[in-house]
């Protein structure tokens, strides 16, 4: 039995607390979140370090990359090679950074998704813009560290000029938290120290001015500026990638769609699959080819339209459910002093800022101490040229070394340093030639004295230095934007560029519907046999015909109470005998659900109202805005009874009356002001009361000078001017419009026939 041990009691709770919580500090600060001074996470910063061991500059011969990564991992990253070559190879990727920190030959993957070579086959070397990471770093303007194993040092921090965080971005996912900040033109990051620096209070909408937004490698679109404004002035926002694309013209009716620039991060392969699978579910239809023909001088993605097909309309279905167009979640999450923050855009550029300050005041001190060093050596070998023969006569008669330096010392003043340079010092610099240079190299050390006493003693003098890098940084590497930013997301709408031409839209009985242009059905003389409109299935037929922009809105009403809406020109075009495509599958209909009305609108008008009739007699007014939002999956119209189903929707105006009309030939007219405006989810009033075995079966919103078509079941039917309908107040029984006799049959249907423009309506 062991005796005189020391235990612990410590509960399973704070133990796993205290463990994960030093796991996930070690991740964070270790693994997975840049540092806010360099903008490089530990294993990009081990990589440039490596490089700089092996001094493998971009003016040297490149070295395999298999070398770098065993020397990164035998070092200083103790972590597999997999890890440190696939950051070497992103680094080395001009579609995944905005300026590489390094510059590969051989296979680096490809925008498509191609894997790089092995790193045997592959040869590396830093990028120019790469070593002003590594800049002034033997002037001890870092603290330096121990390696994984204490046997080496490495830098806590790169001395970079470079405002990095920004120009290159981050991203990575550590325990509870994620940073990803897009990369950013170079030229406006500098600019931006620049204007911090020269105006310390300025405010973070002002620092906007010049930095305007993300530059992305892959370059494309960014819609609207709200997003990363957000994100600019709270550390968080997010904003839109749209690809950069356009229709060409193929011969006289012929278009195809051309994608030149796609948004960051998105594989080309899998956006192209993506379009394929969406033309064989049908959910874009007009495609015939989709061919890439990009090469070494850019992107180039042709996409062919079917000769009927609208290119534009195709166009806007490809960013609505491709990743041509996708959303960029901005978090400015950085490590700062050890600790995790997010930070707004003005803060990170003032933590460069003061991480630049400390760099240059290390520097400054570094090169003084040598400088003043240097000077005192050549003081002193100033002092023995002055007295040379007796300094030589002296070592003559000196025993040894160490007797001639303390001569030196004892007779002449000097330091031990100075003694030890005299003794050192070659008989050729005993040459008045070699005089004179010891004299100017001491005068010009004295001048650069100075200016270092200066610089230290003035903050103002170091901010000037700091302003002068970074300009230098900006003149040389700063290049052109690459991504357009369209200062609101609705300027690139193409509604506005498809053709505002009607249409003539038709619906089946069985839910189908079509959309045709107006010059398909040419004019006819009177008493021909007209052409074929639709090719329905037996027992279909046409049951709502009209015409209508492509501009305008569809509203389907259904018989359960619900409306959908979509624009004229996302119903699918077809030619003037196509059947056309069922409803079903356009809009997110529920079991049972089927279109009793549709209407069609130009815009919604916040003074117009919808009135609407159900088969038990209800009727409901609302006003039209109440429905100008509705969901993919519909919205609520009116309030429906189990027994109850809506039948017609009229838009009304405030001169028109309501007249519902019954299966047993009943009818009714009243004013519309007689129906109060109701909540879009409310159920109505009484239109008309009717017997246990009556319904409604249509309702009209009245025209002064127009007549009411009444057609019954038996196909007997007349036309009857509106005035001879009186008005009647609301919940009445109605008057008889039809006899609904033996040879009749019941009242089947009601339309609207407008006498100055002879169309029913």
């Amino acid at each position: 039995m062991v005796s005189n041990v020391n235990l612990t009691s410590v509960t399973i709770e704070e133990e796993m607390k205290k463990s994960y919580l030093e796991y996930s500090m070690s991740v964070i600060v270790g693994r997975a979140l840049p540092d806010i001074r360099d903008g490089l996470k530990p294993v990009h910063r081990r990589i440039l370090f490596g490089m700089h061991d092996l001094k493998n500059y971009y003016n040297r011969a490149y070295k395999k990359s298999a070398r770098v990564v065993g020397d990164v991992i035998g070092k200083y990253h103790p972590h597999g090679d997999s890890a440190v070559y696939d950051t070497i190879v992103r680094m080395a990727q001009d579609f995944s950074m905005r300026y590489p920190l390094v510059d590969g030959q051989g296979n680096f993957g490809s925008v498509d998704g191609d894997s790089a070579a092995a790193m045997r086959y592959t040869e590396v070397r830093m990028t120019r813009l790469a070593q002003y990471f590594l800049s002034d770093l033997e002037k001890e303007t870092v603290d330096f560290l121990p390696n994984y194993d204490d046997s080496l040092q490495e830098p806590s921090v790169l001395p970079t000029t470079i405002p990095n965080l920004l120009v290159n971005g981050s991203s990575g996912i550590a325990v509870g938290m994620a940073t990803n900040i897009p990369p950013h033109s170079l030229k406006e990051v500098c600019n931006g120290v620049i204007k911090v620096i020269d105006k310390p209070d300025i405010a973070v909408k002002e620092l906007m001015d010049v930095i305007t937004g993300p530059d992305l490698p892959t370059a494309g679109y960014i819609l609207g500026t709200k997003g990363f404004r957000e994100a600019y002035k709270t550390g968080r926002g997010i904003f839109k990638i749209r690809a950069r694309a356009f229709v060409e013209k193929v011969g006289k009716n012929r278009e195809r769609v051309i994608i030149s620039e796609i948004p960051y991060q998105v594989n080309k392969t899998k956006l192209l699959e993506k379009i394929a699978d969406l033309v064989k579910e049908k959910k874009i239809d007009g495609i015939t080819d989709i061919r890439d023909e990009s090469d070494r001088d850019g992107m180039r993605i042709v996409i062919d339209v079917r000769r009927d097909g609208n290119a534009l309309v195709i166009l806007n279905r490809l960013y609505k459910y491709t990743q041509m167009e996708i959303s960029f979640g901005i978090i400015f999450l950085a490590i700062v002093k050890g600790k995790p923050q997010i930070l707004n855009l003005k803060e990170i550029l003032e933590q460069f800022i003061s991480h630049r300050r400390e760099i240059i005041v290390r520097r400054t001190i570094f090169d003084l101490r040598k400088a003043e060093e240097r000077a005192h050596i050549l003081e002193g070998l100033r002092k023995a040229l002055d007295f040379l023969d007796d300094v030589i006569a002296l070592i003559r008669s000196s025993v040894d070394a160490k007797e001639a330096k303390a001569r030196l010392i004892s007779d002449f003043g000097l330091s031990d340093v100075q003694s030890q340079a005299i003794l050192e010092m070659r008989l050729q610099r005993l040459t008045g030639l070699e005089r004179e240079k010891i004299e100017e190299e001491y005068q010009a050390l004295s001048k650069n004295i100075q200016e270092y006493k200066v610089i230290l003693e003035s903050p103002e003098k170091v901010l000037d230095i700091v302003r002068e890098e970074t300009t230098e940084i900006r003149d040389q590497h700063g290049d052109d934007r690459r991504t357009e930013i369209l200062e609101e997301e609705g300027d690139i709408d193409l509604e506005d560029l498809i053709a505002d031409e009607d249409m003539v839209v038709t619906i089946s009985h069985t839910g189908y519907i079509k959309r045709s242009p107006i010059s398909l059905y040419r004019a006819q003389r009177r008493g021909g046999k007209g052409a074929t409109g639709a090719t329905p299935k037996e027992e279909d037929f046409i049951e709502h015909l009209f015409i209508a922009s492509s501009h305008d809105y569809l509203l389907f009403f259904t018989n359960k109470g619900r409306v959908y809406w979509k624009k004229v020109h996302e119903v699918p075009e077809s030619g003037r005998a196509a059947r056309g495509k069922a409803i079903v599958n356009l809009l997110e209909l529920m079991r049972g659900e089927k279109v009793a009305t549709t209407l069609a609108l130009r815009e919604f008008d916040e003074k117009s109202h919808v009135v609407m009739a159900t088969k038990k007699g209800l009727v409901k007014k609302t006003e039209m805005m109440a429905y100008s939002n509705p969901r993919a999956t519909g919205i609520i119209a009116l309030k429906i009874n189990e027994d109850d189903e809506l039948i017609a929707v009229r838009v009304v105006s405030e001169e028109e009356d309501i007249f519902l009309a019954t299966r047993q030939g009943k009818s009714i007219r009243f004013t519309q002001q007689d129906i109060r405006s109701m909540g879009r989810v409310a159920a109505g009033n009484i239109g008309i009361r009717m017997e246990s075995d009556d319904e409604v079966v249509g309702m009209e919103a009245l025209q002064e000078g127009s007549t009411i078509l009444t057609v019954s079941e038996n196909g007997f039917g007349k036309r009857t001017r509106t005035d001879e309908y009186r008005r009647q107040s609301r919940g009445g029984k109605g008057i008889f419009t039809i006899k609904t006799t033996e040879r009749n049959g019941p009242q089947a249907r009601v339309k609207l026939y407008a006498w100055r423009s002879r169309i029913f309506l």
